[in-house]
């Protein structure tokens, strides 16, 4: 049986953009999770990442905020369907069901339940290599044109700060 998402790529879907300095997803940040984001669908965003020792809660196993800041951004970026409108938090709600291991490319999924004006509601999880959910969240946005979030940063420039990231440059699970 096909794993949940697995085929979701940069030829299947379309690959969102990464940043420098977030901590999700930002391919500078040494301590960051260097994510990578697919939109699916107008809907639906696919997130992936590979948890090293440096996101370690007890051994052997991703600290739980690693996990919800994950499932906080990928729920975020599921109104990204325009490509120009992001998720700014205003609540999250997390449930771990199992323990997420480390060294194994985990898959987030969020999906937007509920879409108004300004705000959307959405929900997700987290599965394991081998398709199991290991967390869930629902979360309230509120809907942010991305202009509006650069401008709130001094002097930053898009073409800097925001960029597609081949997926021949995403890291592989060593299992």
């Amino acid at each position: 049986m096909p794993k949940p998402y697995q085929h979701v790529n940069q030829h299947t879907a379309d690959k969102q953009y990464n940043s420098r300095m977030c901590f999700v997803c930002g391919m500078e940040n040494p301590a960051g999770l260097h994510a990578h984001f697919y939109q699916v669908d107008e809907r639906t965003c696919v997130g992936r990442f590979l948890p090293h020792e440096n996101h370690q809660g007890y051994p052997g196993r991703v600290h739980g905020g690693v996990v919800a800041a994950m499932l906080d951004e990928t729920l975020g970026r599921a109104v990204w369907g325009d490509a120009k409108t992001w998720g700014v938090t205003a609540e999250l709600t997390i449930r771990y069901k199992a323990p997420v291991p480390l060294g194994e490319m985990l898959t987030a999924v969020g999906r937007v339940v509920l879409e108004r004006r300004r705000l959307f509601k959405a929900e997700g999880e987290l599965l394991t290599a081998d398709g199991t959910v290991a967390v869930v969240a629902h979360g309230t946005f509120i809907k942010m044109p991305l202009e509006q979030i650069l401008e709130d940063g001094d002097d930053l420039d898009p073409e800097l700060e925001l960029f597609i990231v081949p997926d021949e440059l995403i890291p592989q699970s060593g299992k």
